[in-house]
């Protein structure tokens, strides 16, 4: 089958490769869509060449795992998992989840990494209604998702994002304070910090005795630099914690869908094109020029 996979020098190339066999708890999907995200292409060098790229899909199961777990044959899918660019993957039951019929499989495709991410980093760093919570790179694809879930948890949030122009996507709910940058912003009890470098160290700075940052991103390739005792406060004890748990992610991923079925949470897709203009994908993705996730369509399905 085909698949984008690893090449030399940090570049992704077609290629065919094995058809997956699926273990006795896995499930066989048909990849009808995938979604790119950043640390897929900056990571891409680290990878063995051949190594099939990506880890968002949405598709259609194939064959059903062995041993009874997991959706049937037929039913339309999201999963998050290594090997997801492919024709066809083979998924653990545990990571994927059942598409409701309210939503296309092009959004679907968009939802995991980033839904996942934005979910679970909230649910780490304590949110509950009231929380004043910060999200920077608010217009990313995390961002966005993290800005609508805290503001359904009753949490009255501060949307960063580095240019006015960024602002449109994010001022159709009233409740959600819209700032770029992060100059006159209070202190917080949570911040879900997606940019890295010097957004990280003023994040920190702005939380509140007790609060919680959550360091899941670090978009913009600076380091960050903390000023001499920045790290001491008086008082219960400030916490910074990386974050990256995609683990088990199907009940999770199923949430979050039921969700997107109702209206209640939306992900926005900015570029959506056939897989075989993967390298115009990867330039808009590295280049910044999109607002909203990347989508490929794989091979010639509808």
């Amino acid at each position: 089958m085909r698949a984008l996979v690893a090449g030399p020098e940090a570049e992704g190339r077609f290629a065919e490769v094995p058809e997956p066999a699926p273990g006795p708890g896995q499930a066989l999907v048909e990849i009808h869509h995938v979604s790119v995200n950043f640390s897929d292409f900056r990571h891409m060098g680290r990878l063995p060449q051949s190594t099939v790229l990506g880890y968002d899909a949405a598709g259609v199961v194939l064959r059903a795992a062995e041993d009874g777990t997991g959706p049937g044959v037929g039913a339309r899918v999201a999963a998050f998992g290594a090997g997801a660019w492919a024709e066809r993957a083979a998924f653990g039951t545990g990571s994927i989840a059942v598409v409701p019929d309210e939503v296309d499989l092009v959004r679907a495709a968009a939802l995991p990494m980033a839904g996942l991410t934005a979910l679970r980093s909230l649910r780490a760093a304590g949110l509950a209604a009231g929380s004043r919570v910060l999200v920077t790179g608010a217009s990313g694809a995390v961002g966005r998702l993290a800005v609508q879930l805290a503001r359904r948890s009753g949490a009255h949030v501060i949307a960063s994002v580095s240019r006015p122009e960024r602002t449109h996507h994010l001022t159709a709910d009233p409740a959600v304070e819209v700032v770029v940058g992060l100059d006159g912003v209070e202190p917080v009890d949570i911040a879900i910090e997606t940019v890295g470098g010097p957004a990280l160290v003023t994040a920190w700075s702005l939380l509140k005795p007790g609060g919680n940052l959550q360091s899941i991103g670090w978009a913009s390739g600076q380091p960050a630099t903390f000023p001499p005792n920045s790290t001491f406060s008086l008082g219960p004890a400030r916490s910074l914690n990386s974050f990256g748990d995609v683990a088990a992610p199907a009940a999770d991923l199923a949430h979050l869908l039921a969700l997107m079925a109702a209206g209640d949470l939306s992900v926005e897709v900015g570029w959506h094109g056939s897989w075989e203009d993967f390298e115009d994908a990867k330039a808009a993705q590295l280049g910044g020029s999109v607002t909203g996730k990347i989508t490929l369509k794989v091979g010639r399905v509808p």
